[in-house]
């Protein structure tokens, strides 16, 4: 069992609490202002990128994503991908624990997992990449909130390169499952606001137009401190291949819309890609 990590830290412990929080997320002036649905009908939404900072600062923003998340049939599986923060374990980290948080266990899909890691040579079995790791974590009770029971497959990049990028998303689509991918990232970590909404805005100019090639060559090129790039670029290739045509920013802000500090921030972006 894969226990919380940041539970207390960046969200509530408690399970009264953690439900209360997510709601604020969901109501407050930079969420979406409403409660999610409770029964979704549509299927169009293949994948997104969420913020992954403590709730207080990006919840808002992931909610926008999580409301949209809740519009749509509940799928067969969810995978989340994320980068690698604490340098331990592999390129391409799989975890087969169940994952608790304080709303209950979530299952990952462990057949799935089998797959992936016995099939595709870049991935491996590796519980040390996600034990102390908050970027994936700090998703699932947004999911159990929206989806209730649900399995997941985690995935954690220590490799955030084209090539991985494109060898993940290659083996994801050998899963004939109906499935979302997930991409966990926050963007320009810790320079003024101004500046931040620049960079991003331009970053996130080439994830709209599903391109991850310019997307990756801009973090490179400009030295963006985008912490997963590479959790972004394989969604973006996965969700191609899987018909969608198009990305949605649904909301973009800073750390300092949430402290009134603009001096240093890091930016939250949450999008969709429909198809």
């Amino acid at each position: 069992m894969r226990t919380p990590y940041v539970a207390g830290q960046f969200y509530p412990a408690g399970k009264v609490e953690l439900k209360r929080e997510i709601e604020k997320c969901f109501l407050s002036p930079l969420g979406p202002g409403k409660l999610p649905e409770k029964e979704g009908r549509n299927k169009d939404i293949k994948g997104c990128v969420v913020p992954h900072a403590g709730y207080m600062y990006s919840g808002p923003v992931a909610a926008h994503v999580y409301y949209a998340l809740s519009t749509q049939i509940k799928p067969e599986t969810i995978v989340i991908i994320c980068p690698n923060h604490t340098g331990r374990g592999s390129a391409a980290a799989l975890s087969k624990e169940d994952w608790e948080t304080p709303l209950g266990i979530v299952d990952t899909d462990k057949t799935i997992v089998d797959l992936l890691w016995k099939k595709c040579d870049i991935m491996d079995l590796n519980e040390d990449a996600h034990v102390f790791e908050h970027s994936l974590e700090v998703q699932l009770p947004f999911l159990q909130y929206i989806y209730g029971d649900f399995t997941f497959v985690p995935i954690c990049l220590g490799l955030q390169d084209l090539d991985t990028a494109h060898e993940v998303a290659s083996c994801l689509l050998n899963i004939k499952k109906e499935m979302i991918v997930i991409a966990s990232s926050d963007f320009t970590h810790y320079e003024t606001h101004r500046e931040a909404e620049r960079k991003d805005k331009h970053a996130i100019s080439y994830i709209l137009d599903l391109n991850e090639k310019g997307f990756i060559k801009n973090v490179y090129e400009n030295d963006l401190s985008i912490c997963g790039y590479g959790p972004i670029a394989t969604c973006i290739s996965f969700v191609k291949k899987r018909g969608a045509n198009r990305g949605e920013l649904l909301k973009y802000a800073t750390s300092g819309n949430v402290t009134g500090d603009f001096g240093q921030v890091v930016g939250y972006a949450g999008i969709i890609f429909r198809g």
